[in-house]
C-alpha cells in the first residue's frame, strides 16, 4: 500500500510559508523564487484535498486545516533536523538518549547508579524528563521509559526490573505518640496519600486482614518523594515501598510501626516502543539497567538471609 506521505520540500515551503505569511519572503528564507513556493503549497494542497492558505491582497492567512496542520509539520521537521544532527554528529554510535522516570525512583534509585553507566558508555549522552501521568510513546519524545504497573501493550517492549514489597512507615515521635498496637489502631490517626496510587492503603489492610472506615481519607501528595518528607515530618502514616526508603529506616528517620510488609503484585519495568529496539543507546541502557536490577535484587535477597 502506497503511504500518503508529503515531500519533504513542500513541507519546508509549507512552513516557511505559514512562518513568514507571505510567499515571497518564504521564498527568500529558501532561496527558491516565488513560483517555486506557490507550486509546491499547490502540489500540497492537492495532495491534502484542502486549501492551507486564504490569499488575501496584503498578507497570507492560514486556513482551519492549515493551522491544525502547521505545529504537526513543525512537529516532523524538528524531530527529524535533531535526528540528523545526531546521526551526523555520532555516526550512529552513541548519541542522545531521552528517558521519561518516575521522580522518586528515578532520583534515589537511578540517578545515583547512573555514573556507572556513564563510565562504561561515554558516548551516550542521556537526557532525564519526570513524568507521573500515563505514558503515551505516540506523543511523547522519550527513547524508553521506567514504567511502574503491568507490562504495557501491543507495540511496546517490557523488561522487568523489580517488584517491590510495601510497608508503613512514620516518624519516632509519631509511633510514641500514636501508640499502635494493632492494625485497627490505624482508624484514628492520619493517613498519608499517593495521587498516583490510590489503592495503596486499601491493598495493604486487605493483607493485614483488617479494614477501616476511611483507608483513603488524609492529605494527597503527587509523588513518593512528598509522600516520604511529609512522613518524616511526622505528618502522618504512610505506605511507602521498603526499597525506596531503607535510608531512613536506616537512620531512623523512619520507623516501621507494624512488621507486616505486602508484596506488591505491580512491579517496574524499562519500556520503549518496537522501533526503538534496534537503537544503540537504547539496547546498551537496557542491557547495563538489567544487571543494575539483578544485582540490586541479589544484595537484597543477601541482606534478608542474614
Amino acid at each position: 500500500m502506497r503511504r500518503l506521505l508529503p515531500s519533504m520540500t513542500s513541507l519546508r515551503v509549507f512552513e516557511s510559508a505559514a512562518r513568514h505569511l507571505s510567499f515571497s519572503e518564504a521564498a527568500l528564507d529558501l532561496d527558491l523564487t516565488q513560483s517555486a513556493v506557490s507550486r509546491q503549497i499547490r502540489a500540497l494542497e492537492s495532495l491534502l484535498s484542502a486549501k492551507l492558505f486564504l490569499r488575501g491582497r496584503q498578507r497570507l492567512k492560514l486556513t482551519e486545516a492549515g493551522a491544525a496542520y502547521l505545529p504537526e509539520v513543525r512537529t516532523c521537521l524538528s524531530r527529524l533536523e535533531a535526528a540528523t544532527l545526531q546521526l551526523l554528529t555520532h555516526q550512529g554510535s552513541g548519541g542522545v538518549l531521552n528517558v521519561a522516570i518516575l521522580p522518586t525512583f528515578g532520583a534515589r534509585w537511578l540517578i545515583p547508579r547512573m555514573p556507572a553507566f556513564w563510565a562504561a558508555n561515554p558516548q551516550i549522552m542521556v537526557h532525564f524528563v519526570t513524568r507521573t501521568a500515563a505514558l503515551d510513546f505516540a506523543i511523547e519524545e522519550s527513547d524508553c521509559a521506567i514504567h511502574f504497573g503491568d507490562p504495557m501493550g501491543e507495540g511496546i517492549l517490557s523488561y522487568r526490573l523489580m517488584g517491590e514489597d510495601v510497608v508503613t512507615a512514620c516518624a519516632p515521635r509519631l509511633r510514641s505518640k500514636l501508640r499502635l498496637r494493632k492494625f485497627a489502631d490505624l482508624e484514628k490517626h492520619t493517613l498519608l496519600q499517593h495521587t498516583t496510587r490510590p489503592n495503596a492503603w486499601p491493598a495493604w489492610l486487605t493483607a493485614a486482614g483488617t479494614s477501616l472506615a476511611q483507608p483513603l481519607k488524609g492529605p494527597r501528595f503527587e509523588h513518593i518523594s512528598l509522600v516520604i518528607q511529609a512522613a518524616i515530618a511526622g505528618i502522618g502514616v504512610a505506605v511507602l515501598p521498603r526499597f525506596l526508603i531503607e535510608d531512613e529506616l536506616a537512620s531512623g528517620r523512619l520507623v516501621m510501626p507494624f512488621e507486616l510488609e505486602v508484596r506488591s503484585h505491580q512491579a517496574y519495568y524499562l519500556v520503549y516502543p518496537q522501533d526503538k529496539q534496534h537503537m544503540p543507546a537504547v539496547v546498551a541502557f537496557r542491557d547495563w539497567l538489567l544487571v543494575e536490577a539483578e544485582r540490586a535484587r541479589s544484595r537484597t535477597t543477601e541482606t534478608a538471609g542474614a
